[in-house]
């Protein structure tokens, strides 16, 4: 059974990137222009707040679950023997909101349609990724020792037992 290690917090400027982001892109276009103030008034604040509300992501024990999405909802989760790499993403207008993404790699998936996740205005995103590699290795530390191998302290309660019970077959041996 998976224990949860640690619950990641977004913050809240994370509905306010969602909200500007696409009025660049509306802006940048010229055409879309006209459509920044229907966005504005409406359909923009709804889904930035269905956005930020969606966003989820835990570490378990031995997977990195995350969830987002407004109309189509992504639950995706990873074993964390598989992650490669997590990488720190801070540009420009990221910083602006005070945001940061962690892009998370797996084995196996390279290229522009990769299965990679991207979970953006994580709080303290630097120490989560942190944990989460920290996590990863103590979960490939516990995978390779080999099945069967007790722990010395497993050893020693063994053998204690054996002591128990030679010293019972001892006495009543010498009734």
């Amino acid at each position: 059974m998976d224990q949860i290690v640690q619950k990641a917090t977004f913050s809240s400027a994370v509905r306010t990137y969602i909200l500007l982001v696409p009025c660049f892109f509306m802006l940048i276009s010229v055409v879309g222009i006209p459509l920044i103030l229907i966005w504005f008034l409406g359909p923009g604040w709804i889904i930035s707040r269905r956005y930020y509300d969606g966003l989820s992501c835990e570490l378990t024990t031995s997977k990195l679950k995350f969830s987002k999405g407004v109309l189509v909802r992504v639950d995706k989760t990873i074993p964390l023997e598989n992650i490669q790499d997590l990488t720190f993403i801070e540009g420009p207008i990221l910083k602006a909101f005070g945001l940061s993404v962690l892009k998370v790699e797996t084995a196996g998936s390279s290229g522009p349609h990769s299965a990679n996740m991207r979970l953006i205005g994580i709080d303290e995103a630097r120490d989560f990724r942190n944990l989460v590699l920290d996590q990863r290795d103590k979960l490939k530390e516990n995978n390779n020792q080999p099945q069967g191998q007790m722990s010395n302290q497993d050893m020693l309660e063994v053998m204690r037992e054996i002591r128990d019970v030679l010293t019972d077959i001892k006495k009543q041996g010498e009734r």
